[in-house]
């Protein structure tokens, strides 16, 4: 018999707030044409996107994260001391320790919650959900700030003509807490590791000193072997997700999708089958891809604008380097 006292959790979790920051340096289509041979409309057809937001100096991973973190914690109606765990997705923070996260905590006034982050890529913000779900039911933590954030324009190579285009800045924050109803549905999700090589960083850190020739390490990726495999299996994901929370495409209110390419979104709305009455997120097309910020960033802006509203049922997928993926139901705060 053990002698291990049980925990004290809640009996479910939900996203209690939702905060994001956009740098406020809007970069269009015409400057990325500055140093790649292409075109806007070219651009635009690929990708779906109008432009992105670059940061500035002072537009740091943790200065975006704080700011967005202020948003999500005011709109939960809670306090920077209630914070229980900072979980922060990145792969743009260039220390390997410490943790952003421990900074980030100290910066919102959480005083002294566990704090770490995670690299999962643009399923980043799957990941730290799900974790944050998990401690909240546990009860190791009442309450969990979940940041997505990166500095993607530190990473592009803006002479890559697959590339160049892609990226954006930013940070998007979200409080998760418990919850009396079921508001989180279970997660599906994976990895592919034999396609890893599909979407990577060029050189690693340890190969990379100053007095070398080689460029300052960037994001590079297959492109069309990474939209056959985000079209046609992560559709199939995103079915699971739906089939685990109990609901029916007709049943969601939302879709709110990776923001990696506007046409890997149309692709998986018709496959998915999805109704007219289903909001889509397509922020894409003024903020670029933000990896592991892009879905708490939408979720931000379709609340923010009233395209979506609190107590909507939104099926939410990230997928990208690794190849991971991970997808579930949440009810919008």
């Amino acid at each position: 018999m053990s002698k291990i006292k049980p925990s004290q959790g809640a009996p479910y979790a939900r996203i209690m707030g939702v905060g994001g920051y956009r740098p406020t340096r809007v970069v269009p289509n015409e400057v990325i044409l500055e140093t790649i041979d292409s075109s806007d409309e070219w651009i635009r057809s690929r990708s779906g996107i109008a432009s992105r937001h670059w940061a500035s100096e002072e537009e740091t991973v943790a200065a975006m994260s704080v700011e967005a973190s202020g948003k999500a914690i005011a709109d939960a109606g809670i306090t920077p001391e209630q914070i229980g765990a900072v979980i922060v997705s990145t792969v743009s923070h260039f220390k390997q320790t410490p943790a952003i996260a421990t900074e980030i905590a100290h910066k919102v006034g959480a005083g002294k919650p566990a704090a770490f982050d995670i690299s999962a890529g643009c399923a980043g913000f799957g990941y730290g959900l799900t974790l944050a779900k998990g401690m909240v039911v546990e009860g190791s933590a009442e309450y969990v700030l979940v940041i997505g954030v990166e500095r993607l324009s530190d990473l592009t190579d803006l002479t890559d003509r697959a590339t160049a285009f892609l990226f954006g800045d930013g940070a998007g924050a979200v409080v998760v807490g418990p919850s009396k109803v079921p508001a989180i549905g279970p997660t599906v999700w994976g990895s592919e590791g034999d396609k890893s090589e599909t979407i990577k960083q060029t050189v690693a850190w340890d190969e990379f000193h100053a007095d070398r020739p080689e460029k300052f390490p960037a994001i590079t990726q297959e492109g069309q072997a990474v939209f056959r495999w985000a079209v046609f299996e992560m559709a199939k994901v995103a079915q699971q997700a739906l089939d685990a929370a109990g609901i029916a495409p007709e049943d969601l209110d939302v879709f709110i999708p990776h923001q990696a390419n506007m046409r890997i979104i149309d692709s998986m709305v018709k496959t998915l089958k999805l109704p007219e009455h289903v909001m889509v997120a397509r922020d894409v097309e003024t903020t670029g891809n933000t990896s592991a910020a892009s879905i708490p960033l939408a979720m931000e802006r379709l609340l923010a604008t009233g395209q979506a509203k609190s107590g909507d049922t939104a099926l939410v997928i990230g997928f990208g380097a690794g190849l991971v993926y991970a997808a579930t139901v949440v009810t919008l705060p």
